[in-house]
């Protein structure tokens, strides 16, 4: 059966799109750009195929859409900025095969600009096709929460930027068939710095609870009761909560690397998050001081390893540097995480339990990183000799709270 869009990178933005658009009946064929990793689960992945989902090989296939939206992943590079060099390279495969009228839709995270000025002439010189004539060129920020039951691509309204108004009318006509709701922005500048608000939006606000959760402790007061409290406000506050550190796909960006233009607040946030991981630790080494015992030679058993709870992915999961700095302190680490039989920690192997409740006793410290839904805090918190809580969720006065 012939196409209707191509998704072009399975990864963290790509599948979600796939799976929302075969579960709307759009006949879909996914593309690959690289070695990606989606967080769909291998049920999820079996529906989307009996569903009609088909990958593709041939990139002459990606010719035979009327609708190709680019996934492809755009990590932080060696200079601290985005890099575009798997965006770029599924752009020219596409080009080679665009054939006119088709809609072209950008999902991945980039700069205010790219669109324009990275996309349209790599697609326009590997086709020979103009867009905006020849072809529909528009920008729709991804707004993919895994793991979130409540606000899926049917019900979360989708932004759409295109090139020129017909651009925007056709991006919006697709996305119609996949969410109840589409945003038209002026164009993809303004889509993308939706993006780009949204992003810095949340490791700024997450930021700043990390920063309140310091000072809390250091003046002796109780942060997830101040948390509770101040979110029954019904005006201007949202409640953000403390962690080990900000993991997952999205970045957030200065845009230092992109002109050399700062966001100061942003750049701040990035400065305090990245301090949790190494601070969590600290409260450790102390935590065990307090009760006698040194960090080199504990027993240290961390609790999911996840960046998000009840998905088993590891993309910039803060567990790793918690892990790191433990091991360099001498602690022997373990760690339980039902979503995840297996992991490595600078390619060194670290130990996974299987009895939880008889490794929670045996441990000098628990270090709780991740809420998975499967852990009852209450039983863990009576075995453990000690539990470091990073995410407010055991009774209270069970734990050590971050």
């Amino acid at each position: 059966m012939p196409a209707d869009l191509a998704v072009i990178g399975l990864g963290p933005y790509g599948l979600p799109l796939a799976q929302a658009a075969v579960a709307a009946g759009v006949a879909t064929i996914g593309y690959r750009t690289g070695p990606e990793a989606g967080s769909l689960s291998a049920a999820e992945q079996r529906r989307m195929l009996s569903g009609g989902f088909r990958p593709a090989t041939n990139a002459a296939e990606l010719g035979r859409v009327r609708t190709a939206v680019i996934c492809a992943p755009t990590p932080r590079g060696a200079d601290g900025g985005l890099d575009l060099s798997q965006l770029e390279a599924a752009a020219r495969t596409l080009a080679a095969h665009l054939r006119p009228h088709t809609t072209v839709i950008l999902e991945s995270p980039v700069y205010p600009g790219t669109t324009e000025e990275c996309l349209r002439p790599l697609l326009e010189e590997g086709s020979g096709l103009r867009a905006g004539r020849d072809f529909h060129l528009a920008y729709s920020p991804s707004r993919v929460d895994p793991g979130n039951r409540d606000f899926t691509p049917a019900n979360t309204p989708k932004v759409i930027g295109g090139l020129t108004p017909a651009c925007t009318e056709s991006a919006a006509a697709f996305y119609g068939r996949l969410t109840d709701k589409v945003v038209r922005a002026r164009g993809p500048r303004e889509a993308e710095t939706v993006q780009l608000l949204e992003t810095n939006y949340r490791h700024v606000n997450i930021a700043l609870v990390n920063e309140m959760a310091v000072l809390c402790h250091d003046l002796g007061v109780d942060l997830w009761d101040v948390v509770r409290c101040a979110e029954t406000k019904p005006f201007g506050f949202q409640a953000f909560r403390p962690g080990p550190g900000v993991g997952g796909h999205a970045v957030p960006q200065d845009l230092t690397a992109h002109g050399g233009r700062t966001l100061r607040m942003v750049e701040l946030a990035q400065q305090v998050n990245s301090r949790m991981p190494g601070y969590v630790v600290q409260r450790a080494a102390t935590l065990l001081n307090e009760h006698g015992k040194s960090a080199r030679g504990a027993r240290v058993l961390l609790l999911g390893v996840t960046y998000k709870p009840d998905l088993a992915d590891l993309h910039g999961t803060p567990a790793q540097e918690v892990a790191l700095r433990l091991m360099e302190l001498g602690a022997s680490v373990s760690y339980h995480d039902p979503h995840v039989p297996a992991w490595s920690v600078l390619d060194r192997p670290v130990p996974r339990v299987d009895s939880l409740y008889e490794a929670v006793a045996d441990a000098d410290l628990t270090i709780l990183l991740q809420q998975h839904r499967t852990y009852d805090l209450q039983g863990l918190s009576v075995k453990a000799q000690l539990l470091l809580d990073t995410r407010g969720a055991a009774p209270t006065g069970a734990a050590h709270r971050l």
